[in-house]
This record gives C-alpha cells, sequence and structure tokens, in this order.
C-alpha cells in the first residue's frame, strides 16, 4: 500500500514512532504494509537486545498505518496486541516488520505482522486488531 502521506502524517504526530525510529516503508499490494528499525540505545533493553515492548510498539504502529491506509478518513485504536518473541536481536541490527492484513472488517481490522532480523531469521510473530471507527463530528 502505498503509505508516504500516511507515514508523514504518522511521523509528525506520532512521538513514540519517531522516538523508537521506525521507518515506513510502502509496498506493492493494498493489505500489506511493512517498517523497519535499528536497533539502538533508544529501543534496547539494558543487556543490548532489542526490547519486546519496542518490538510490540512496531508491531502495532504498522498494523494502525496499515489501517489507516484502508479506512481513510477513519480513526484505528489498537484494541489487542498478541506477540510471540523466538529469537533476540543485538544493538546494531536492524528488524524488519511485514504486515498481511487478513481480516479486513467494517469494524475490525486484524493484522498478521513478522518481525525479522538483517539474516531473514523470524525474531517474533505478532497478531494486531484494531478497531475502526468514524471521526467524531463536532
Amino acid at each position: 500500500m502505498d503509505i508516504e502521506k500516511l507515514k508523514r502524517v504518522r511521523l509528525e504526530q506520532d512521538g513514540l514512532s519517531k522516538t523508537l525510529g521506525m521507518d515506513f516503508i510502502s509496498t506493492p499490494e493494498p493489505d500489506t504494509c511493512m517498517a523497519r528499525m535499528k536497533v539502538g540505545r533508544h529501543n534496547r533493553q539494558v543487556f543490548g537486545f532489542l526490547s519486546g515492548g519496542a518490538t510490540l510498539a512496531l508491531a502495532e504502529n504498522l498494523a494502525g498505518i496499515g489501517s489507516m491506509a484502508l479506512s481513510p478518513g477513519k480513526i484505528c485504536l489498537g484494541i489487542n496486541v498478541t506477540g510471540n518473541h523466538m529469537k533476540a536481536v543485538l544493538e546494531g541490527d536492524t528488524v524488519t516488520a511485514y504486515g498481511r492484513c487478513i481480516h479486513k472488517g467494517r469494524t475490525l481490522h486484524l493484522w498478521h505482522i513478522e518481525l525479522k532480523n538483517n539474516a531473514g531469521e523470524l525474531i517474533s510473530s505478532v497478531e494486531v486488531t484494531n478497531f475502526i471507527l468514524n471521526q467524531r463530528t463536532k
């Protein structure tokens, strides 16, 4: 999906994406999205490994961007994040998150996100459920 406009808006408004160093990337399929995040002092835990919380934050932010692109003009809120971590990632490596919308309903989107290290190894598998609602009128 083409997320360039959403990416600019999200990075200007969302301190977490910016703080953790997330970089959102356009994909050719409308129901997919992608992001990268370099592991550094801002998103690692004290032992030098990528924080599990930062991993889940990347997945949830990516799914949020994806749902916003699939539902222009709607508010997209993450209501559930479930993840499993398989491998540790050291500072200096980069993780790439690949997301696919596996259910696009009127009010719920379910995303499956796979995060891989530079070697292409699966480090985490995350599912994110987003609630989709209309913008409030004043």
